[in-house]
């Protein structure tokens, strides 16, 4: 299941990023999904990113073996 999320985030992850990257070549403004769809992937990093490392230090602090 992890693999499905995990190509479906790089696949939305490439195209907002290959289409701001043309919007911007082409000094044009990014349509309003796009900026949604890229606001909420990078939410979903952000949190992400503190989960984990909150996870990392709690491991680290209580000792406790950190395998998945």
């Amino acid at each position: 299941m992890i693999e499905a999320v995990a190509l479906t985030y790089g696949m939305l992850l490439s195209f907002v990023l290959s289409g701001a990257s043309h919007n911007r070549k082409l000094e044009r403004p990014n349509p309003p999904m796009l900026n949604y769809v890229g606001y909420v992937l990078f939410g979903a990093t952000v949190t992400a990113a503190l989960l984990l490392a909150g996870y990392g230090v709690w491991g680290m602090a209580t000792g406790a073996a950190l395998a998945v």
